[in-house]
């Protein structure tokens, strides 16, 4: 049986090294190794000693099959017998921790650390505890004794010097990482934490001239010239920033690293245009992680109301699909911004190289299935949208998208199947909701099951008592009935204040009008719909005919079905309009 054991100082310092010590624990091995380290106590009588050990060992076998409250139970008994016994305080505390009980598993520690006070592994369950306690003033001596028990373990002098950075003795952990550099030698992170503590103290000069020693030493190491721009930039010293990375582009030109930073020290002196520079160089190197990359094009994302913003975006992420071509992620944010910059169908292209990629991102299937829909490829829309579906079956948009698909193709059995789908997934998103059961609504009604388009159309409504769309449907649909007309034109009104000065539901009102005989103001309304009318509709003009008629202007209304008849209407009830110069249904 595995097990680990392991301990962090966590604070406000940034990234720091935390000791983590890991070992096998074979119970039966380990338990016979810290028993003979104990501190002799008070001589247990033999058949004692038998009971303890076979506790102890039966405890053991509990946990290892994790019945730890009888585990528990036992190391108790074990402790009753023998109150020394610190294998069975270790193992104790251990299963307190496991229940976050790290009050109850200290004083069990703190008198294992007693008895046996060279166990590694009591202390480092110790600092554990004492860390989860935020008990860190005693943390130093815990790590004083566990550097005295392993003086070659870096990772104690490390969780020594953040025990005092926690408790800002800075100094103390300066003397911590000179110990360590005088037994391992210098190191990187040794430097690094020095430097922190030294911008702590607010000793600039002291941070940048052991990093101005450091390439001294080595003049070939970019990173160590990148930490000293880093700490003049942050410090308002840009000018001298700018100077230590200009050395490191003559050293390295081709540093990735080096150009990101120029292009933040150029754009914090508002020099735009070479920042811009920087960032092209630094975005076309393979070397700098395509995450910073994004999180970079990201940071455009706010500007994007200034053209400029939207164009640098655009070209950064363009870049990017040329340094990274085979990371989805690449043309995932190129399309994006392409979507962006309205260049709809490179943007298609982009989604569908990035699903090519790697099609388990679903972000970027439903960024490609709407702009699909969006250009009334349905065609497009269906194909798509199932390849997602089949990937990501309980998507409740794109089983709304697909329906919409299918609904167009008038194919209203295979839009119902998609609909019902989105409506009984476990969602949250009203206009989702309210747009799903309007296409339900639509599907009943071309199916001729009006009862059900009705219940459709009243759900969809409950979610969004002002969808305009589904206002205007079930109100026209209504009104061919002849049913419920009040409510009807309640609806249609409502969808005109909401929406107006559109063709389509101006005609759904006048039409709703006609419907309740009040021809003077549908005369009106369907006036309104053909000056707003932009695609010359037959059915626009058939209706104003209707109406004429019922206002007694014969000639007027024979002209208008003549005029519907000549823009595709075709229906025998047109022709008997015409012939006969009356209305007919």
């Amino acid at each position: 049986m595995g097990n680990e054991v392991t301990y962090n100082i966590k604070g406000n310092y940034g990234k720091l090294n935390y000791a983590v010590v890991v070992f096998c624990f074979v119970p039966f091995l380990l338990s016979q190794h810290v028993l003979a380290q104990k501190v002799a106590a008070k001589p247990l009588a033999p058949i004692d000693s038998t009971i303890v050990k076979q506790l102890f060992f039966s405890a053991l076998r509990e946990k290892t099959i994790d019945n730890t409250k009888l585990a528990a139970d036992m190391f108790e008994r074990v402790l009753q017998t023998d109150p020394s016994n610190d294998a069975s305080m270790f193992e104790l505390a251990n299963l307190k921790k496991t229940q976050n009980d790290y009050a109850g598993a200290l004083p069990l520690l703190e008198k294992a650390v007693t008895i046996s006070p060279d166990n590694e592994w009591y202390w480092v369950a110790l600092a554990d505890s004492y860390e989860k306690n935020n008990n860190i003033s005693k943390l130093e001596n815990v790590f004083t004794q566990l550097i005295r028990i392993n003086p070659d373990k870096p990772d104690y002098y490390f969780d020594k010097a953040n025990a005092y950075l926690l408790l800002k003795k800075y100094d103390d952990a300066l003397k911590v990482y000179n110990q360590l550099e005088q037994l391992n030698g210098p190191s990187d992170d040794i430097l690094a934490s020095r430097q922190k503590i030294y911008l702590k103290q607010g000793k600039i000069d002291q941070a940048a001239a052991e990093l101005e020693k450091a390439i001294v030493d080595n003049p070939g190491q970019i990173r160590y010239y990148l930490l000293l721009s880093e700490i003049y930039n942050s410090n308002g010293l840009s000018d001298k920033a700018l100077n230590v990375l200009q050395k490191a582009e003559k050293l390295d030109g081709s540093n990735g690293m080096v150009h990101l930073a120029l292009a933040d020290i150029y754009r914090d002196k508002k020099n735009n245009d070479a920042s811009f520079s920087e960032l092209t160089l630094a975005f076309a190197n393979q070397d700098v992680s395509i995450d910073e990359k994004i999180r970079i094009i990201a940071g455009y994302f706010p500007k994007f109301p200034e053209p400029n913003a939207k164009a640098s975006a655009l070209e950064l992420s363009r870049i990017l699909t040329i340094a990274h071509p085979a990371d989805a992620k690449a043309y995932a944010i190129y399309g994006d911004m392409l979507l962006q910059s309205a260049k709809y169908k490179e943007a298609k292209a982009a989604y569908k190289k990035s699903i090519a990629l790697n099609e388990q991102v679903y972000a970027v299937h439903e960024q490609l299935v709407r702009i699909e829909l969006s250009e009334n490829d349905m065609d497009g829309t269906i194909k798509d949208g199932e390849n997602a579906l089949s990937l990501f079956p309980n998507q409740g948009w794109m089983n709304y998208m697909v329906g919409v698909g299918w609904a167009q193709k008038k194919d209203f059995k295979k839009a119902l199947g998609y609909a019902k789908n989105a409506t009984s997934l476990e969602i949250q998103d009203k206009d989702l909701l309210s747009l799903s059961f309007s296409l339900l609504g639509d599907c009943y009604h071309d199916l001729k099951d009006n009862k059900s388009s009705d219940e459709a159309y009243d759900k969809a409504l409950s979610y969004n008592p002002d969808n305009a769309f589904t206002l205007n449907n079930y109100a026209y649909y209504l009104s061919l009935r002849s049913e419920a007309l009040d409510k009807a034109a309640q609806m249609s009104a409502r969808s005109n204040e909401l929406q107006p000065n559109t063709a389509s539901f101006e005609d759904t009102y006048a039409w709703v009008l006609f419907k309740q005989k009040k021809y003077a103001d549908a005369k009106v309304w369907m006036e309104k719909a053909l000056a707003h009318d932009k695609d010359n509709s037959s059915a626009k003009y058939e209706h104003y005919g209707d109406i004429l008629f019922y206002l007694g202007n014969t000639e007027g209304a024979v002209q208008n079905w003549k005029k519907a008849k000549s823009y595709g209407e075709q229906s025998p009830v047109l022709e008997r309009k015409i012939n006969e110069k009356k209305y007919s249904e």
